[in-house]
């Protein structure tokens, strides 16, 4: 019986295999991001970074002074957030209102750092725009990074087109933020485009949800804030709860609140 499969045939025409012989492939291709982007790295360099991972240390110059990244943060939280380049629009509403909400991380132990792919003078010139244009007080230090040294280490490069570069070829910095804990440790990011601006509540929700869930042992819903029902863990049971938080409201087993307060 005939097969119904038609089989491809073994032997190749001869100006196509004429053709092949004549093609070669280069031992050594350049990766596709060192081609296009000129990273100042390699690709294999580069560390794996995950929520819970130790944040690379680095040192830096800043608008404040040169620093070693983990003796800045201390015993504090850290945000670390990234910017495409000086004297860009959004970049520079951005730092503003940052700026403004400086003194709410504070009150939460949050110390805040920016970076921009631009040495320090520009940086300088900046921060005096800012200012100006938000009518604020920047006073947390910004790293000057004009290699993207940092940024690559941190994964803050974009990589969505062969476009987006320098004229050094050097790929933009994307609007990353990186919330990070007293031990160093990567507890959330953010990545946005180049050409959408960040929401600063949000950053101050999100370090609140952190540290209320590190502090009273709870997880928190959508949209939460401050004051409002957190949730019980599923790894606690319903009458551990009650001895913990007092009331608790069963939803279903899988779904209990209480509240932990402000």
């Amino acid at each position: 019986m005939a097969s119904l499969i038609a089989r491809p045939s073994s032997r190749l025409p001869s100006a196509l295999l004429s053709q092949c012989a004549r093609t070669t492939i280069p031992k050594t291709a350049t990766p596709f991001l060192r081609r296009s982007f000129a990273t100042p790295t390699t690709e294999k360099d580069q560390p794996r970074l995950r929520l819970g991972s130790l944040a690379p240390n680095f040192k830096a110059k800043t608008t404040q002074g040169d620093i070693d990244f983990h003796e800045w943060i201390g015993d504090k939280w850290a945000i670390l957030f990234s910017h495409p380049a000086d004297f860009t629009p959004v970049c520079t509403t951005e730092l503003g209102a940052f700026a403004k909400l400086k003194g709410e991380f504070d009150k939460r132990g949050v110390k805040l750092i920016g970076l921009s792919a631009n040495d320090l003078t520009s940086h300088s010139k900046w921060i005096s725009d800012i200012n100006d244009i938000s009518n604020t007080t920047l006073s947390f230090p910004i790293i000057a990074d004009p290699n993207r040294h940092i940024a690559w280490t941190y994964d803050m490069v974009d990589a969505q087109d062969t476009t987006n570069v320098d004229q050094k070829g050097i790929a933009f910095t994307i609007r990353s933020v990186f919330v990070i804990d007293p031990a160093k440790k990567i507890r959330l990011t953010m990545m946005y485009p180049a050409s959408a601006g960040r929401n600063t509540a949000e950053v101050l929700r999100v370090v609140d949800a952190l540290q209320t869930g590190d502090g009273k042992g709870v997880t928190t819903p959508i949209d939460w804030v401050p004051g409002e029902d957190v949730i019980v863990p599923p790894t606690v049971g319903t009458e551990d709860a009650r001895k913990k938080f007092g009331d608790v409201r069963e939803i279903r087993p899988y779904l209990r609140f209480t509240n932990v307060g402000k």
